[in-house]
């Protein structure tokens, strides 16, 4: 840490011992878990995020995401926990993490607005001896071209009184199997310092840090790792319409080719691809490449198969039920599962949304069903859509011409919904093929 002096040294062992103070920027996803595990190894947590609902039930010690219980809400707030919408509160922290959404614009180019915001928001409060890390998804150069300048601007200089870090979210909501704390931490600093003390403060908070050696090469990891999805899931997405005209059941050959020991990773298809990430994420590194004079053609092919799913399992809509001789124009569509995946209440990127859209587009009266999401309306990308979850019951399934199984929620009863319903779309595996009311899409 040369050159840092005792500014770093100071923080490290104060971020090591239990009297930091951090501040998570952007109470979703991914900053309400880092929270709970920084109360959890004695932390003090400040939130702050813009969405005064958001902060109001966080203060109250409610939930408002379906996969963090309101008990470890109240648990935090009893240990001190408090949000706000004041970055004034900034000031006031230690370490400085930022958890806000990198979206994609209009023309799939990268939207960084809510990183910027932020950036800015915080630098008028920063102060000497403090470290800011970034955890958003974003192409390589974005914490030392975009951030850096914003929070020296008042003259602190990194690597020697403030310390910028980049730390990629790993968050996979709704997964039990993995936590915050058991996700290894890739790791890297602005300067050899700021990565020191980044692995301090992640140090307390995760079993396994990963350091690597500069923040681009750190926001490359994450760009890596949701395209290797992507890319994966693209690629069974293709085969799968190789399989479906040739009669062979895509789920089939996949759980048999897991078989082998070695070489082989399955990935299963689906009706698209969702989430906050592995939808968007590949685009930022195209984006950027072009940048260098780089076409990403396999990445880009592999993102035009994912989004053509949607489409794939209307027109195994309208095949099937022009085989009963019923127009989809005026038939009454049940979709099952709105979240873009299992047992989680998180619409975004989700395919379901787009199948939706596009049965309604062609005259189908629409419902959906989802224990997880009560009610859905007033989102921008699909301003016309204003619907409520109706209640799955053998009724509803009798009432509908045709039922399509989006996502696979853990709560459906599935032998009840086969009883019942008239012609089941399969998009996810769940029935037999060979159930003459099931056509998998």
């Amino acid at each position: 840490m040369q050159g840092s002096g005792t500014t770093a040294k100071a923080l490290i062992e104060r971020l090591r011992g239990k009297k930091a103070v951090v501040g998570i920027v952007g109470l979703g996803y991914v900053g309400l878990p880092l929270m709970l595990r920084l109360v959890e190894v004695g932390a003090k947590v400040i939130g702050i995020d813009t969405d005064e609902a958001k902060v109001a039930a966080a203060n109250r010690g409610r939930s408002y995401i379906r996969h963090i219980s309101s008990a470890s809400m109240a648990a935090a707030r009893a240990a001190g926990f408090s949000a706000t919408t004041s970055f004034a509160a900034a000031a006031k922290c230690d370490a400085l993490i930022i958890c806000v959404p990198t979206p994609l614009g209009s023309h799939r180019e990268p939207d960084l607005s809510f990183v910027e915001s932020a950036a800015r928001a915080l630098a008028p409060h920063l102060r000497k001896g403090q470290i800011v890390s970034l955890e958003s998804t974003t192409y390589p150069g974005t914490t030392e071209e975009l951030v850096r300048p914003i929070v020296e601007r008042r003259g602190l200089k990194v690597g020697r009184e403030l310390f910028l870090a980049y730390s990629p979210e790993r968050e996979d909501p709704g997964n039990s199997r993995f936590t915050t704390r058991t996700i290894p931490k890739v790791v890297s600093g602005c300067t050899e310092a700021c990565k020191q003390v980044a692995c301090a403060l992640y140090g307390r908070i995760v079993d396994k840090v990963v350091p690597v050696s500069s923040t681009r090469a750190a926001e490359l990891t994450k760009l890596l790792e949701n395209i290797h999805r992507a890319v994966n899931i693209g690629l069974v997405n293709e085969i799968k319409i190789v399989a479906d005209r040739m009669g062979i059941d895509i789920f089939e050959v996949v759980r048999a080719a897991a078989t082998k020991p070695f070489g082989f990773v399955p990935y299963f298809p689906g009706p698209g691809l969702g989430g906050h990430c592995i939808p968007v994420d590949p685009f930022y590194l195209t984006w950027k490449a072009r940048e260098y004079g780089v076409h990403t053609r396999f990445i880009e092919l592999a993102g035009d198969v994912n989004r053509a799913m949607p489409e794939w399992v209307v027109g195994k809509v309208i095949g099937a039920l022009n085989d009963r001789k019923r127009p989809l124009k005026g038939a009454k569509v049940l979709v099952l599962g709105i979240a873009y995946k299992k047992n989680i209440d998180d619409l975004r990127e989700s395919p379901s949304l787009e199948i939706l859209k596009l049965l309604a587009a062609e005259g189908a009266a629409i419902a959906y069903s989802d224990p997880y999401v009560p009610r859905v309306a007033g989102l921008h990308e699909y301003p016309g859509l204003s619907l409520r979850s109706v209640v799955l019951n053998p009724q509803a399934l009798q009432r509908a011409d045709c039922v399509i199984v989006a996502t696979d929620h853990s709560d459906f009863d599935y032998k009840m919904i086969r009883r019942h319903a008239r012609l089941i779309v399969d998009s996810r595996g769940v029935y037999e093929s060979t159930d003459p009311r099931v056509v998998r899409a």
